[in-house]
């Protein structure tokens, strides 16, 4: 059974970035929170909002609409955070990643899944583990895992173990 098979079938939480809509598989989704208040991290790159408490512990929070070349998130009443466990280099880091809205969990089968576009070797796509057809709409379906490079990571993760946080913003 080859890699695109085998991620094929199975349940996807969909949210939205903009008016795009993207899929998660939930074995990767822990939970779902309001957008309440970020603690801003010094010296981190643009797409690291900052970090929450998520019960006593320190949980970094990425941008995906800036991570993805779109304005940043502005919070709404539909604003949340999506707690993701991911794993890099064997290693499993827990992250929040804004999103405009969360729509719903659905069940995706093969039939319904095409395989990542291929867009020439200059962008890259290897975080995009397929394409959901489903109403009539496509569902981008997340690699969550290849959204982030290694250096990437350690760098969220640096600032997940920051000591003083500068100024919150909500």
């Amino acid at each position: 059974m080859d890699e695109q098979t085998a991620v094929e079938s199975g349940q996807y939480l969909t949210f939205k970035l903009g008016e795009e809509i993207y899929a998660a598989n939930i074995s990767r989704i822990r939970e779902v929170l309001e957008f309440s208040s970020i603690t801003h991290v010094p010296r981190t790159p643009d797409f690291v909002r900052g970090v929450i408490n998520l019960r006593g512990g320190v949980v970094p929070v990425i941008d995906l609409r800036l991570k993805f070349g779109l304005s940043k998130t502005e919070k709404t009443l539909d604003t949340c955070v999506i707690i993701l466990e991911i794993v890099i280099d064997g290693e499993r880091t827990v992250l929040g990643a804004l999103a405009d809205s969360v729509q719903e969990v659905i069940d995706l089968e093969a039939e319904q899944i095409e395989p990542a576009p291929r867009l020439g070797t200059r962008l890259r796509t290897d975080f995009i583990r397929g394409m959901g057809k489903r109403d009539g709409q496509f569902i981008i379906i997340l690699n969550i895992d290849r959204v982030f490079s290694s250096e990437e990571l350690a760098l969220v993760q640096e600032a997940g173990q920051s000591g003083e946080p500068a100024n919150t913003e909500s």
